[in-house]
């Protein structure tokens, strides 16, 4: 059983393929509202490959709101302790799509409520999970609230560090895995990527994106090629990656083959539009990888 705690957002995605310059109007291609936000994205992510996944956030007393859980239910996810605020709305992710890539704004709304009552109110179920993921789009404090009720009871966290700047490097003695990407390392550990790496064997895995990803396992570099697929939508990728890690660790992989699955799902999930949308199960991440 795996925990997810942190975000829950509606994207709203525009694709264009004019860039506006400061102060510019243009005409867009598409515009669409598809669930997100980084916990929720990995929640679905893990539960897509029939991991029993529950999740921890907020969302506003809105439309998004409802519907955000409901697609979390959907889903599979049990979503008891998603609590519905009255004060703020939902968060949302404003996502901009330009020649394959994306640039992001996010409005934390409900997300920043999530506070240490939320945690003590699941605790319950924390200390029953296999692991706990979580991320940086709800509070500091809750973060660090988070990572102290996992460590007291023994449960392994699998944190994905973004927005990196929200994140303390004295976590990683509360954190068995960490996930940034080549910059979010940089950022955050102030040294090159093979000084951080060996600083942490094992639990620092930074993502390549197209690439890969790489970590250390205490004698030497190991590098996880990437598979090369034609690229649809960029976004969620990471949260794939996430999501899938954290269900192949629980499952028992050996973190090599944890991360080469990783890598594959998050190959598949670029062929399709929405950062959900193409989030794969698990007979298409076996299909991919027996090639």
């Amino acid at each position: 059983m795996i925990t997810v705690i942190g975000s829950i957002n509606m994207d709203l995605v525009v694709d264009t393929t004019i860039f506006p310059k400061q102060g510019e109007t243009v005409l867009g291609n598409r515009f669409e509202t598809v669930p997100g936000g980084k916990g929720a994205n990995q929640a679905v992510a893990a539960a897509r490959l029939g991991g029993e996944i529950h999740m921890v956030g907020a969302v506003g007393q809105d439309g998004f709101g409802e519907e955000l859980t409901a697609n979390l239910s959907t889903e599979g996810i049990h979503t008891r302790f998603v609590a519905t605020a009255q004060e703020t709305a939902t968060g949302i992710a404003n996502i901009l799509l330009y020649e394959n890539d994306n640039r992001i704004i996010v409005v934390p709304g409900a997300n920043g409520l999530v506070t240490e009552a939320e945690i003590d109110e699941a605790r319950e179920l924390i200390e029953r999970s296999e692991l706990v993921i979580m991320q940086l789009e709800i509070p500091q404090e809750t973060v660090d609230y988070a990572l102290r009720v996992c460590k007291e009871a023994g449960i392994p966290v699998l944190l994905n560090p973004a927005p990196a700047k929200n994140f303390k490097e004295e976590w990683m003695n509360n954190i068995a895995y960490l996930t940034p990407n080549e910059t979010e390392c940089e950022e955050i550990f102030h040294s090159e990527i093979e000084e951080a790496l060996e600083k942490y064997p094992n639990r620092l895995i930074v993502t390549l994106g197209a690439a890969g990803a790489r970590y250390y396992n205490g004698k030497e570099h190991v590098f996880i090629e990437g598979f090369k697929t034609k690229v649809v939508d960029t976004t969620g990728a990471g949260d794939t990656f996430n999501g899938a890690l954290a269900y192949a660790i629980t499952s028992g992989q050996p973190l090599k083959e944890a991360v080469r699955f990783a890598n594959i799902a998050a190959s598949l999930s670029v062929e399709k539009f929405g950062a959900q949308g193409g989030m794969p199960t698990l007979q298409m991440v076996e299909a991919r990888l027996k090639g």
